[in-house]
């Protein structure tokens, strides 16, 4: 009798935990809504919200959200929370979106860009956009959810190791935020940001999928069986240091031939700003000052060695995409990040050369064929994502 017990206790975890889930991706749900979702009856789904909206994990609104006649109302998220204020984080910008305790946004999207030589300068920058929102939501706590660009640790909230970023030294970012502005910060990579984004907020993705990051540099981060995989040293994903070529240039990771140092975005204008300097007649051009835009624009006007140099990092990423779907046979794939901007021609050249899912043998059409797409959240929407570390953080005390 102990061991059904214990049983019929962990059953009822799982449905809390299920109920609380839907919750989160659906905003508000009925009970009939509910029961569709979970298969349980509607009796079952009035026990289990009962206890959860008298524990306070739930609210119950008398909105009806059914068209037929009866109207049991309608449960959500206390909306009585704590704000969440997402942000995400290079030496060079801070993106920033407000939500409220519902993870639903509030205000604008925004974006600065800073300068900041030093860890302090950049803690000071988080602040500042922190105070600014603080400004207007008076009596508010508004608590913060970052998304990092590099190495986390999102246990003790360090970041290890920041690409861009005149330092080297590690930051305490979760200890000093939390203890110059007295709120709670969680933090997390930027990839892991955005494969977050994916799983709380499409609610048509695969139990298992992955996101790849093609910007600065290459980063990646995998959702498998609906959980964010990490790694015990919290290094999954990095698929940007995967080599490519061991007789290429040095990586900052300190390795030659890494896939970011081959088909990174910083990688090819590195590539064409040595190859504006050894041509003179190339100039007006100033090999300093290209962008990002202006080489992307090459790539489009038809320039014979962008689209040259623009094939061969997507036949690099193609290559390396290969070898993670023979590993993790993983078949549907994101991609974000600048260097989409390349357009579907660059994505149909990663295609080819990854081959697909080499167990794929459908025709495409099928429901598991492998998918490999441009994601389609907005930026306001792939940052929100890591807001979405406070209701994972919910769900685990249900556990």
């Amino acid at each position: 009798m102990q061991g059904s017990g214990l049983n019929n206790q962990r059953v009822r975890q799982i449905n809390r935990q299920t109920l609380l889930k839907l919750v989160w991706q659906h905003k508000r749900l009925s009970k009939s809504q509910f029961a569709q979702h979970t298969g349980l009856s509607i009796p079952a789904v009035s026990k289990i919200l009962d206890e959860l909206v008298a524990d306070g994990r739930l609210n119950h609104s008398s909105e009806n959200l059914s068209c037929r006649g009866l109207n049991g109302g309608s449960y959500q998220i206390p909306p009585d929370g704590d704000y969440i204020l997402c942000m995400n984080i290079t030496p060079t910008s801070i993106e920033s979106q407000l939500c409220n305790a519902q993870l639903s946004a509030l205000g604008e999207f925004e974006r600065h860009a800073i300068n900041v030589p030093t860890p302090q300068a950049l803690l000071a920058a988080i602040e500042a956009v922190w105070q600014s929102q603080s400004k207007s939501w008076p009596g508010k706590t508004l608590n913060l959810a970052l998304g990092i660009h590099g190495q986390v640790d999102p246990v003790t909230g360090v970041s290890q190791t920041m690409p861009q970023a005149p330092w080297r030294e590690n930051l305490q970012i979760k200890y000093l935020l939390e203890e110059k502005l007295g709120v709670t910060v969680r933090l997390d990579n930027d990839c892991v940001m955005l494969a977050l984004a994916e799983k709380w907020q499409n609610l048509g993705n695969r139990e298992d999928f992955c996101v790849i990051n093609v910007d600065y540099g290459i980063g990646s981060s995998f959702v498998i069986n609906r959980q964010i995989y990490r790694g015990n040293l919290y290094g999954s994903g990095q698929i940007g240091h995967t080599i490519v070529n061991p007789d290429g240039p040095l990586c900052d990771c300190g390795r030659y031939g890494c896939l970011e140092t081959a088909a990174s975005l910083s990688a090819l204008k590195k590539q064409a700003r040595i190859w504006l300097k050894s041509t003179p007649s190339a100039q007006p051009q100033d090999p300093d000052t290209l962008s990002s835009e202006q080489l992307i624009g090459a790539w489009h006007g038809g320039d014979e060695r962008v689209v040259h140099w623009v094939e061969e990092s997507a036949n690099a990423i193609g290559l390396s995409l290969y070898n993670f779907l023979n590993i993790l046979n993983i078949n549907q794939i994101w991609f974000y990040g600048r260097s989409c901007g390349f357009g579907e021609s660059w994505l149909d050249a990663i295609k080819v050369r990854s081959g697909f899912n080499p167990f794929d043998h459908s025709d495409g059409l099928k429901r598991n064929a492998t998918q490999i797409n441009f994601g389609q959240l907005t930026r306001a929407q792939q940052v929100m994502g890591i807001g979405y570390l406070y209701a994972e953080a919910a769900l685990e005390n249900e556990g």
